[in-house]
């Protein structure tokens, strides 16, 4: 392939009309199925943890308005996901939907970060749920295992968790089975998740003192005065309600795994971008009760960053709750494992449809409608990893994997929504003639277009683009340098791009069930904060990222790119063209 063809292959994009609703996969998810999985995916442990670490570390009693910030920057999030979701219906989630308005190469960048996502996801959670429950029996199992069959690897677990190791087995068998067996046994755990919120909920307010939200800074003991900020309800200030909103922000990660069910919802275009929204919204409340009833209960000083809410029932005088939390735990942690190994498979089978990775993963079984090999594949991948890594340095890598998708889902929505409209010269309307004096006019849009033309476009294209580099160089200077002024002349352009975009004329959107608000705000927005979001991790995450990267690159310009469904598409027409070009030929000589 010369340079020019590779280049065209790695911009070549699906068409929303190439798309139908017909599907191998089995379409048996309702709306309760999915909110259900997006609820139990992402509200596991963090439920009970997140709240009582960022209280006592970061935010104090604001602790709520974390939630509150970051369940908004997450929503901005959801409503690019649901816009999407009704207008591509189809397996995959954010690689799907990058793979029709981005290109191929994007596609499969984000289509392979999301898998290491995912198999991270699921042996991070596997980890954290035999360790749990390993504590519950005074740490036996690991005593024990790490006596006879010791790990002596500084980057990997001190013993090798067979449990870890069986329990993400267990979830594959459970997902190979059926997707409508497996769905059903979420709603179950769900459902005793939520009830152990609620009771949580009732039981603490029971014991709320509003006093613990006023806390003078006198009034705390020396020991603690140290490690306590300023007291009272904001003991950090507006910079640790921020910094708080950061780590807050990962207890909603999750909800994205309901776009992967694009093949298998009953009605994918209405009940999916309903459930995503119904579960940002059960999820937010989940917290912002339990953080407002945990930092009421007991100062936020004296939380137990491991385990707030064993710790604080215990203090108070209520260890029948005390259990009934622990039992939720191991429900809340059933749940996203069975949601952090739900979507890897529907990832493989998408990007083995289309050829860009090996052909096999998207093969079907026909009797459990389920992508077989793929979650064979996922399972065993991901128990290896359970089983034999160290986990807590890899984290990071499932943040900037999620926060990378998010991001181009956002920018998917705003390439979309500023697409050349091609009924215009159907109708007559004659395009704009490209001059320098033309563009500098449109782009404040002085020309008074009222419809998307090929300049607009062109100028929302370049506009987004910027946007990436502005906001990258944005986020560096607030981070790591000390220029107050560089930091807002960069801030200052950034809101001359949004001004740009706002003028230019944007594409209609009525045909769609669901659409998302104030565009280009909200997605413009979105990106902002997950590029924030994403220079907040470290540079051995960025080091770990890229390797993973050059890896996932090796496959697709050995394999992918060579043997994509749109690579075969053109060489079929090529022949096609060429076939009726000899024909005009014969029939021009007699």
């Amino acid at each position: 392939m010369g340079c020019a063809k590779i280049l065209a292959a790695l911009r070549r994009c699906k068409r929303l009309e190439d798309g139908d609703s017909s599907t191998p996969l089995s379409r048996c998810l309702g709306l309760l199925d999915l909110t259900a999985l997006g609820v139990g995916s992402t509200l596991g442990l963090g439920v009970y943890v997140l709240a009582g670490a960022v209280a006592k570390t970061v935010a104090g009693p604001a602790v709520t308005l974390s939630f509150l910030v970051a369940a908004i920057a997450s929503a901005f999030a959801g409503l690019c996901y649901a816009e999407f979701a009704a207008r591509v219906p189809k397996a995959g989630s954010a690689y799907v939907y990058s793979y029709v308005s981005v290109g191929e190469f994007i596609a499969f960048t984000i289509g392979w970060n999301l898998i290491l996502e995912y198999v991270i996801g699921t042996a991070s959670v596997a980890k954290g749920m035999a360790n749990y429950i390993d504590s519950l029996f005074n740490n036996t199992m690991a005593e024990t295992m790490t006596e006879l069959v010791p790990i002596n690897v500084s980057f990997l677990a001190t013993y090798p968790d067979f449990f870890a190791f069986t329990l993400v087995l267990l979830i594959t068998i459970l997902l190979c089975v059926g997707v409508k067996e497996s769905t059903k046994l979420n709603n179950v755990f769900t459902a005793l998740n939520m009830a152990t919120v609620v009771i949580v909920v009732i039981a603490g307010a029971i014991k709320c003192d509003p006093a613990n939200w006023r806390i003078n800074v006198k009034d705390i003991p020396e020991e603690y005065r140290d490690k306590a900020g300023e007291g009272g309800f904001m003991p950090w200030g507006v910079a640790g309600v921020m910094a708080g909103a950061a780590k807050c922000f990962f207890g909603f990660v999750g909800f994205d795994c309901v776009a992967t069910t694009g093949e298998e919802a009953k009605n994918p275009k209405r009940d999916i971008p309903l459930s995503i929204v119904f579960s940002l919204v059960v999820i937010f409340v989940s917290y912002f009760t339990i953080a407002t009833v945990l930092t009421m209960m007991w100062p936020y000083y004296l939380q137990d960053a491991d385990a707030p809410f064993p710790y604080v029932f215990t203090q108070t005088g209520m260890p029948v709750i005390m259990w009934i939390v622990t039992v939720g735990a191991v429900f809340a942690l059933c749940t996203s494992l069975l949601g952090a190994m739900f979507p890897l498979p529907r990832v493989l089978y998408a990007m083995g449809s289309d050829g860009v990775l090996f052909r096999p993963l998207c093969a079907i079984n026909a009797r459990t409608k389920t992508p077989l090999l793929a979650t064979l594949l996922s399972g065993l991948f991901s128990a290896i990893m359970a089983a034999i890594f160290n986990l807590n340095q890899l984290i990071d890598m499932m943040s900037i994997g999620t926060l990378l998708a998010y991001t181009i889902v956002a920018t998917s929505v705003l390439i979309l929504r500023y697409e050349e409209d091609n009924q215009l010269m159907m109708n007559g309307i004659k395009a704009v003639p490209e001059t320098a004096f033309s563009v500098v006019k449109q782009t404040f849009n002085l020309l008074g277009l009222k419809h998307p033309t090929s300049l607009s476009y062109d100028i929302a294209k370049w506009t987004i683009g910027l946007l990436f580099l502005v906001a990258f160089t944005t986020c560096a200077l607030m981070r790591w340098s000390g220029s107050a002024a560089a930091a807002g002349c960069a801030g200052a352009l950034l809101a001359l791009l949004l001004v740009v975009l706002c003028r230019q004329p944007r594409a209609s959107v009525r045909h769609l069930t669901f659409k998302v608000p104030l565009v280009p705000l909200v997605p413009y927005l979105s990106v902002c904060m997950n590029v924030y979001l994403m220079m907040q991790l470290d540079y051995q995450t960025w080091v770990r990222f890229t390797i993973w990267l050059v890896i996932g690159y090796m496959i697709y310009f050995i394999y992918g790119i060579r043997n994509s469904s749109l690579r075969e598409r053109e060489i079929v027409t090529e022949k096609t063209n060429g076939k009726i070009e000899k024909e005009k030929q014969v029939v021009t000589k007699f």
